[in-house]
Parts: structure tokens; C-alpha cells; sequence
């Protein structure tokens, strides 16, 4: 799947110091509603699984048969974009290299998580390398929290990615130019990304890259249907 991984939104850390998010650390995509968060992350999740790695889809929102829906839909427009023709191999990678837990708001805890990920890799030999967490409400969580999903990037040795919903009215940004809702999260996050809509398709702009002090320009254009990455 060289195609895909040309035109993944993930692009946007080619220029990044370490080239990605790396395991043990998290990383977010911050944007409003319906710019394209969940989109970016499947797209993520995509990048991972064509690599041959394994991923675990963490949703805090809608139930596994919603999920996959997500993906379906998303899959089928990839292939329709790329002119993929053959599509077992790319359907086997799935099915072997992906996992989706689904918890109620009111269920979640990192615990149950931890436990969740411990039974994967003692009775399926499932280890993910990454782990996609959607539908987390940054307003309500606090730092705890965070510190809990980093233990588990750590223990796990994966690399944890998030969405965050901004809004147009909260125009809150800290010294660091990291807006609302994570200007006061930023420190334990090594990787975050705003996505921004425009005229001519939704960006990506890096916003922090691990302890570089230096953001070079290095945002990447998405094709607001398929959300692939433009030249």
C-alpha cells in the first residue's frame, strides 16, 4: 500500500524531528466539528495497519458496529481514489491488524483499558503499536486522566493518538500558540496537530513536535472528500 502511505494526511510529520509520534507518546488532532477529526484519525489508523502494525480503536462515542461503519465508508472511498482493483490483501490486513473496543462515557477508566490490552496480548498475541482513542471530551478530562493513557503508551510501548473538538467561539491559546481545549495539556502531549478548513480543502498544521522548539512550515493539504493528502 506504497499508494496510500504517499497520500496519508500522516505527511505532515515527514519534516517533524523524529518523523512521527513515536511509542510511549501521545498525540491529538484538534479541530471543530466537522472539519474531519475521526476521518484523520481512521486515516491514521489506515497508515498504521498498511504498515503491517497493529491498532487498537478506542471509541468513547458510538459502539464497534458504528465504528466500523466509519471505516467501511472510508475504505471504500480510498479505493475508489487510489484505483485499488484487488482488495483481499488490503481487507486480510485489517481483519489481522486491528481492534476495536467500545466503552460508555460513564465506563471509561484507563484501568479497564490496561486490562483490556493485557487480555489481547495473553489470549489473542494481539500487541498493538498504536492505539486511537476517539470521542474523549478534553473539557471534561483532566490531567489524570492523560497521565493514565501515558503509563499505558509507556507500559505498552504504543503510541497513543486523540481528537479534541475546538470551537470557533473559544479563542484561548497559551504562550506556546497551543489553543483550546489542550493550552493546558500541551507538556503531555509530544505530537498536536490543528486541522483547518479552507477554501480549497482542510489543512494540517503542526503545532508542537516533540521538544523541538522550531516549527517549520509544513502543513499538508487534504482533500476535503477523501481527506488523502494533495501535492
Amino acid at each position: 500500500m506504497k499508494d496510500f502511505i504517499s497520500v496519508s494526511p500522516l505527511k505532515v510529520l515527514e519534516k517533524s524531528s523524529r518523523k512521527g509520534l513515536g511509542p510511549g507518546n501521545l498525540g491529538v488532532l484538534i479541530a471543530r466539528a466537522g472539519v474531519g477529526k475521526t476521518a484523520c484519525l481512521i486515516h491514521i489508523a489506515f497508515d498504521r495497519i498498511f504498515r503491517q502494525e497493529k491498532l487498537v480503536h478506542i471509541s468513547l462515542e458510538e459502539g464497534p458496529e458504528k465504528v466500523t461503519s466509519y471505516y467501511n465508508v472510508i475504505y471504500y472511498d480510498l479505493v475508489k481514489a487510489l484505483n485499488i482493483a484487488d482488495e483481499s490483501e488490503i481487507r486480510l490486513l485489517i481483519d489481522r491488524n486491528r481492534m476495536i473496543l467500545a466503552y460508555l462515557k460513564q465506563s471509561f477508566e484507563t484501568e479497564r483499558l490496561r486490562i483490556s490490552l493485557k487480555n489481547l496480548a495473553e489470549n489473542l498475541e494481539f500487541r498493538p503499536d498504536t492505539l486511537i482513542v476517539d470521542g474523549l471530551d478534553f473539557e471534561r478530562a483532566d490531567r489524570t486522566l492523560f497521565k493514565g493513557f501515558r503509563d499505558i503508551a509507556e507500559e505498552f510501548d504504543a503510541e497513543i493518538w486523540f481528537s479534541a473538538l475546538s470551537h470557533r467561539h473559544i479563542t484561548d491559546v497559551n504562550e506556546r500558540g497551543i489553543p483550546h481545549p489542550c493550552q493546558q495539556l500541551d507538556d503531555l502531549f509530544s505530537i498536536i496537530i490543528e486541522l483547518q478548513p479552507g477554501p480549497s480543502g482542510v489543512f494540517l498544521n503542526l503545532l508542537k513536535d516533540h521538544d523541538n522548539p522550531a516549527i517549520i512550515d509544513n502543513g499538508v493539504r487534504l482533500d476535503p472528500n477523501t481527506f488523502l493528502a494533495l501535492s
